[in-house]
């Protein structure tokens, strides 16, 4: 049973809404002012709130602007009750977040279908979407035909990028978001002495770019295929109306992007702590699981010596020495000069 929550300061008002959705089928729960409303969604977690604008302590807007600043009720539909009529106040609520606007008086017909209109919208959008081409266009089809996300029309370039070709380069200015919808994309940076320390792998499903489109700063970084590959472009525009038009797009959209970002995270601190054994452990279990196909796949692992080096953070040399005695460990072989892993298990309990 779907949960709605009432914040008006009228009795009469309440009792006529709680009738109505109760009928419905509804289960609700009210609140008489702002202050007790922001407190009954923390505790209630509604699945919608139905909020007056002009109440005592606290406004709608406040109540709005409140709950939209909480990770725990920042995604909830959120619909304005009020007795003004004029556009001002509609586009105010509309720009802070408001999903949609009620004006007193009403009919009941009018407010169920308001509020089946948004949950069902919700939704779909509390959807999960595969982390593929088709998953992705599938998110913005739907942001744009059920959360009314302004997008670019028609179908997203998808641009063919040949191994050793550059994606971007530090110092570019974005021009939009990439997804990798096949082959694998390296970002790395470059030291003042001409090294290089590979950031990440990008294989398939994932995102990259966007820190910079957050930040509105240029690349910090290079991007360059790792072998032929084809990228999604999703228009710097677009990127912008995710994020900023709809708390629940906005919400599914950054877990999309940021399904990979822990995961750098984490293997910078291992390039920061773990010994050269270890590091060149993880790096091959890293490289690894971007090329494995199933849990039991032991691929060719497509990367030069001089790329996984760049993966440790170590010279080439070191790395070769190390792979050498991962060899005669019976750890990894060589396949038509190509890395397999034998032991996953045993590089991944190496310690330290």
């Amino acid at each position: 049973m779907k949960k709605i929550l009432i914040i008006e300061d009228n009795k009469a008002v309440i009792e006529n809404i709680e009738e109505i959705l109760d009928m419905a089928g509804y289960k609700v729960f009210t609140a008489g002012n702002g202050m007790e409303g922001v407190d009954a969604a923390l505790k209630e977690q509604p699945d919608l709130i139905i909020c007056d604008i002009m109440m005592p302590e606290l406004d709608g807007y406040g109540v709005l602007h409140l709950l939209s600043k909480n990770t725990k009720t920042a995604t909830i539909p959120f619909i304005f009750l009020t007795a003004k009529a004029d556009r001002v106040d509609f586009r105010k609520g509309m720009e802070m977040g408001a999903d949609d606007y009620i004006t007193k008086p009403f009919e009941g017909v009018e407010l169920l279908n308001a509020v089946e209109m948004r949950l069902r919208k919700t939704e779909i959008l509390r959807t999960e979407f595969a982390s593929n081409t088709e998953g992705v266009n599938s998110f913005l089809k739907e942001a744009k035909d059920s959360a009314n996300v302004s997008l670019t029309d028609g179908d997203r370039e998808v641009r063919l990028i040949k191994k050793k070709q550059m994606l971007y380069t530090n110092g570019q200015r974005p021009v939009g978001l990439y997804f990798v919808c096949k082959g694998k994309i390296k970002t790395f940076q470059t030291s003042g002495e001409g090294k290089e320390l590979i950031m990440s792998i990008c294989k398939e499903g994932d995102f990259l770019g966007y820190i910079s489109l957050l930040e509105e700063t240029l690349y910090k970084d290079n991007a360059e295929a790792l072998e032929d590959s084809e990228v999604m472009i999703i228009p710097k525009t677009d990127f912008s109306n995710l994020i900023n038009t709809n708390a629940i797009v906005s919400n599914k959209f950054i877990k999309l992007l940021s399904s990979n970002l822990a995961e750098k995270e984490e293997h910078l601190l291992k390039l920061a702590y773990n010994s050269l054994r270890k590091r060149v452990a993880d790096g091959l279990l890293h490289v690894n699981n971007k090329f494995k196909k199933s849990p039991n796949d032991k691929p060719k692992l497509e990367v030069s010596r001089e790329d996984l080096a760049q993966v440790v953070g170590t010279a080439t040399e070191s790395l070769i020495r190390v792979l050498s005695d991962f060899k005669d460990e019976k750890l990894i072989e060589n396949r038509d000069g190509k890395i397999v892993v034998l032991e996953e298990a045993k590089l991944k309990n190496m310690l330290n």
